[in-house]
């Protein structure tokens, strides 16, 4: 249902996640929207933006005051608590995102959250952010924090062809290393919210790809239900690649939005889902967002808005390369559908 009054972006977005009435559908990703051309506009550069959070809120602050759209999320890497976790990393550069270089924990028993976890560089600076972001845009634009989940910390914490073969053959293992793990998730999570984050994404990368949905629905849905029960507040799931198959578990996880990708076709996810929870996405990144152009991106948009996605946007990460004109495009596009409707 429209309303026939103008929203600001934060009461349309999370008026939005929770399937109610909003003035048009709203923009945004629960992944990051940061690219080059907006590090050289406001002067705040990967790497430094990871780990600096004065530079990482002014960057990410670029989402509403540059691309227009109704949320802000600051947490640009996925590797912010494997950081403060030990591992090595590869910082990249301005046109590359950090990766994760060894994975050091080999057994449960290894999983150690330090006491000043929340007081190292990524961890600390990802808060910071949120609170300046909070301070400046929180009476009128949603704050979305991000963490990762138990299933992608243990990619990063204890390596993925390890921690994906002991799903079959050493299940208990797997299932001691997620209870463990799912404490990072909350305590970081919890932690994003008192800083000021209106929601929070948790990043658990149980993709089609890699894992079947059975597997989903044995080791990671009773988890995500409890962390929507302990974290409490309103929380998005992302998960990359083809979900489809596992979209009536996530219906039924207790997360208020799912971010799903454009391997998914967005009819096909509206029917799935039916009205559990709200979608968010899932405009194509490489072919489309990247090198595509914006006539491209208007016909992606209007086609997830036909068939009801409830907010709008790209499907995760955007490239660092991704082209302004592509992602302004998407406002343009709803704002343009509305008009007609």
């Amino acid at each position: 249902m429209i309303t026939s009054y103008r929203m600001t972006p934060k009461r349309r977005f999370l008026s939005a996640l929770f399937g109610g009435r909003v003035d048009r559908t709203p923009v945004g990703s629960a992944t990051s929207v940061a690219t080059v051309e907006q590090e050289e506009m406001t002067g705040c550069y990967f790497p430094e933006a990871h780990v600096d959070g004065v530079k990482m809120a002014h960057l990410a602050a670029g989402a509403y005051e540059i691309l227009g759209y109704d949320c802000i999320m600051p947490v640009f890497s996925v590797v912010a608590e494997s950081a403060a976790l030990g591992c090595e990393i590869d910082w990249g550069d301005k046109e590359n995102m950090p990766i994760n270089r060894s994975s050091p924990w080999k057994e449960p028993e290894d999983v150690v959250i330090p006491d000043d976890f929340l007081e190292r560089p990524t961890t600390k600076a990802c808060l910071d952010a949120i609170k300046i972001l909070r301070k400046t845009y929180g009476d009128r634009v949603a704050i979305m924090g991000k963490v990762m989940g138990p299933w992608t910390l243990a990619y990063h914490m204890h390596g993925i062809q390890d921690f994906l073969m002991e799903t079959i053959t050493e299940p208990e293992k797997v299932r001691l290393f997620l209870t463990k793990l799912k404490e990072i998730t909350i305590l970081f999570g919890k932690a994003q919210i008192e800083a000021g984050a209106d929601v929070l994404c948790v990043a658990d990368h149980a993709t089609g790809d890699l894992v079947s949905a059975k597997t989903y629905f044995d080791f990671l849905l009773p988890l995500h239900k409890e962390l929507t029960l302990k974290i409490g507040c309103p929380m998005v799931l992302h998960i990359c690649g083809n979900t489809l198959d596992r979209m009536k578990y996530i219906a039924e996880s207790g997360f208020d939005c799912f971010h799903f990708d454009s391997k998914v076709d967005a009819k096909d996810a509206v029917k799935e889902i039916d009205g559990k929870i709200s979608l968010m996405g899932n405009v194509n990144n490489p072919e489309v967002l990247l090198n595509g152009n914006p006539s491209e991106v208007s016909e992606k948009v209007a086609y997830a808005l036909r068939a009801g996605v409830q907010i709008v946007g790209p499907e995760c990460a955007v490239p660092l390369k991704t082209p302004l004109e592509n992602l302004k495009e998407i406002v343009n596009a709803v704002e343009s559908f509305f008009e007609c409707v």
